[in-house]
């Protein structure tokens, strides 16, 4: 299913990298563990790195009750939301013509709290199992008092685009003939050893969701 693309989500340069279907967006999203939120606090431009989850058709924000983001946010102003992934560098010929293949989501809108409850705790979970499968059940789960300190912010993704670059570089015809080496360096998220906590019992064994995450 396509989004329609609003003034503010119609990719305009090089549109042919947009990309409006939902399963598109929601897989970057999904994949994405940092999003950067923008909005504006008391006439100043303010960008800040948080993790995020998803469910259906909803983007979660979480955290301290006393951050400024959560509790501008929590307000209505409209908030801007971006999550970029990187997939390789891409070398041309020329200086010029250098790029990145990438993915990236841009969602608009204005965010509403959570009251605290059922549902505040089942986003909860979704933000520990979005980070590693199973670990909820081994946890101790949040007390009242931790749950008071805690706010949780949803953002509808009624307005969202993604922008998708793939492929080597694009060269001028007349450069392809130089005696340079193009093409694209491919990257990724490499998970290294588990270090288990120097306070950890040392009969407790590194469970097998923590081993998975290894490549």
């Amino acid at each position: 299913m396509a989004t329609a693309p609003t003034d503010r989500t119609r990719v305009r340069r090089v549109p042919h990298r947009g990309a409006y279907e939902r399963e598109t967006i929601e897989a970057i999203l999904d994949e994405t563990l940092i999003s950067h939120v923008g909005f504006v606090h008391d006439g100043q431009p303010v960008v800040i790195p948080t993790l995020h989850a998803r469910l259906g058709d909803r983007l979660y924000l979480h955290g301290s009750a006393a951050s400024r983001m959560l509790r501008t946010l929590q307000k209505g102003v409209p908030v801007c939301v971006t999550a970029t992934l990187v997939d390789g560098l891409v070398l041309a010929r020329s200086a010029f013509h250098h790029s990145v293949n990438y993915r990236s989501v841009v969602v608009f809108g204005t965010a509403t709290l959570l009251e605290p409850g059922e549902e505040t705790v089942k986003v909860l979970e979704l933000f520990t199992e979005r980070l590693v499968p199973g670990r909820w059940a081994d946890v101790r789960p949040p007390n009242r008092q931790e749950l008071k300190g805690t706010k949780v912010l949803s953002l509808p993704l009624d307005e969202a685009s993604a922008k998708v670059r793939t492929g080597p570089p694009i060269d001028d015809d007349e450069d392809y003939d130089l005696p340079v080496w193009a093409g694209v360096l491919p990257l990724a998220t490499q998970v290294a050893e588990a270090q288990p906590d120097p306070r950890l019992d040392p009969a407790i064994e590194t469970p097998g969701y923590v081993a998975r995450w290894r490549p």
